[in-house]
């Protein structure tokens, strides 16, 4: 297992509403820890993170990569 202390994050902002969207997008923006205008959520670099994001690109922004 990856230690803690080593492990990148992402931290994503909210730049984009959901409304008017399809669910799926709803439900990837909750699944990233977002849900109003302008909330920031810290995530660990995976994967499956970087897909989620690249989903709804167009409604988050990345604004700190370590």
């Amino acid at each position: 297992m990856t230690d803690k202390k080593s492990a990148k994050t992402v931290t994503v902002v909210q730049i984009g509403s959901p409304l008017r969207r399809p669910g799926v997008q709803r439900q990837t923006l909750i699944g990233l820890g977002l849900n109003k205008l302008h909330r920031r959520s810290t995530l660990e670099d995976t994967p499956a993170v970087r897909g989620m994001i690249a989903s709804v690109k167009h409604l988050v922004r990345v604004v700190d990569e370590q």
